[in-house]
């Protein structure tokens, strides 16, 4: 590498917020661990799926919990408790500022499970600092966001996995298995779908934050707002500021089997329609649906369930339509129709994909051997951006057209910026 290219990289990661602390800072050191090793784990963000990482990451007798971090000391302290039933005698450090665990040399990895907005953050700091990463969904916020964590992750040969659980499921595997077998013919449509949406949340009057709530560092990157508990914890993901709604919750559960089955590419037009919640302070939607145009391929988002057998029982499902028959499948159950007959499996179709020993062994075992996971962060980013552009098309009300090559939309200043934001200070997106 060029050395007026090192430069620029270190840069990057300096501008990201590092070093406010006042703590060293770490270029471009991974610290490989051994395969006969213990992997030292944190993990930030306590609340319910935070929670979910404790209890998984310490049943592994390969992993060792050493670092707790969460901006509410309640979550915090609660959490500690926890890891403490899970794995008794374990001694733990806790954090409310979680660029305590960045600069700490002898954390190999760590698992984040955030507001959406500091996902990409925290995973770039992270990278920077030597480390792998564990984060939940969605990858990021803003489209420029997963870029810069694909730069950031390629350059520090860092592992990194989406916290896409369902993806290690064998429903999902056979799902692949069978559409590309070839049997079903070229699908040519895939409809998509998750009920639900934003609740408008009512009017609350601002309140002074929880004592035991940093309300600064939980607004971090974000725009500033003035505490009330509707923005806060669970209902988040009812606020662009900080999430995309359901929509941006659910839609890498579900398009993950899209983009496991038939690889989708050539996006080139997003269409999205929809309501915000008028009931309420909320502004993700109240519904959306979304038709994608990719290569030789129809796509469509719906929050109800579309008009195809066994659907109406789903809240959340794939169907795949090829040119001799059908696939609809949701996490657990998938139903085929070729012809007139309809069945839960074809035994003719072999097993061709490997199956994965679990999403969180996985991680680890990429930890152990630097190799990519199943949910790797180019899989993952690829997977996310339409997601993304819908929102972006839901926001303008208008039907918009992608630049795939140049990524971008086509002549079209006010959804290209759409595609970022400026973080608040002190807090800055890497510029490279």
């Amino acid at each position: 590498m060029k050395s007026a290219e090192k430069i620029s990289r270190r840069k990057f990661i300096r501008n990201s917020g590092m070093g406010l602390l006042g703590f060293p800072l770490l270029y471009n050191a991974t610290w490989n661990v051994a395969p006969s090793d213990r992997i030292r784990v944190a993990h930030v963000g306590l609340g319910g799926m935070g929670n979910q990482h404790i209890r998984w990451f310490s049943g592994f007798t390969d992993v060792e919990t050493v670092a707790l971090c969460d901006v509410d000391q309640s979550r915090l302290a609660a959490a500690a408790k926890n890891l403490s039933g899970f794995k008794p005698g374990s001694k733990v450090d806790t954090y409310e500022d979680f660029r305590y665990i960045i600069d700490r040399k002898d954390i190999d990895a760590i698992t984040c499970a955030t507001p959406d907005h500091w996902h990409a953050l925290i995973a770039i700091m992270a990278f920077g600092s030597g480390k792998d990463v564990y984060g939940e969904k969605p990858l990021s916020l803003f489209v420029e966001e997963g870029y810069k964590m694909r730069n950031l992750r390629e350059y520090n040969g860092s592992v990194f996995q989406l916290g896409t659980q369902i993806h290690a499921g064998e429903n999902y595997h056979r799902v692949a298995e069978i559409i590309q077998s070839g049997i079903l013919g070229k699908i040519h449509t895939v409809r998509l779908w998750k009920t639900g949406g934003s609740p408008g949340l009512g009017f609350p009057l601002n309140e002074t934050p929880p004592v035991t709530l940093d309300w600064d560092m939980w607004l971090g990157p974000a725009p500033w707002s003035e505490y009330t508990p509707v923005r806060c914890h669970r209902t988040y993901r009812h606020f662009f500021d900080y999430s995309g709604g359901v929509f941006a919750d659910f839609w890498c559960h579900i398009a993950d089997i899209m983009f496991m089955s038939v690889h989708p590419e050539g996006l080139s037009t997003i269409e999205a329609r929809g309501e915000v919640p008028d009931d309420g302070i909320a502004d993700t939607p109240k519904w959306i649906d979304v038709d994608f145009k990719f290569k030789n391929l129809n796509v469509y988002w719906t929050t109800n369930p579309p008009a195809v057998p066994g659907a109406d029982k789903m809240h959340i499902g794939a169907h795949f339509e090829g040119e001799n028959g059908t696939i609809t499948c949701d996490y657990t159950t998938k139903t085929i129709k070729i012809g007139n007959e309809v069945t839960a499996d074809i035994p003719e179709v072999p097993k061709t994909i490997s199956r994965s020993p679990g999403h969180q062994r996985n991680f680890l075992d990429a930890v152990k051997t630097r190799n990519l996971p199943e949910s790797h962060l180019d899989y993952a980013q690829e997977m996310t951006l339409p997601m993304h552009l819908a929102l972006i098309s839901f926001r303008l009300k208008r039907r918009l057209k992608w630049d795939s090559q140049n990524r971008q939309f086509w002549d079209d200043p006010a959804a290209n910026f759409l595609l970022t934001r400026n973080y608040r200070t002190p807090w800055t997106l890497p510029s490279v």
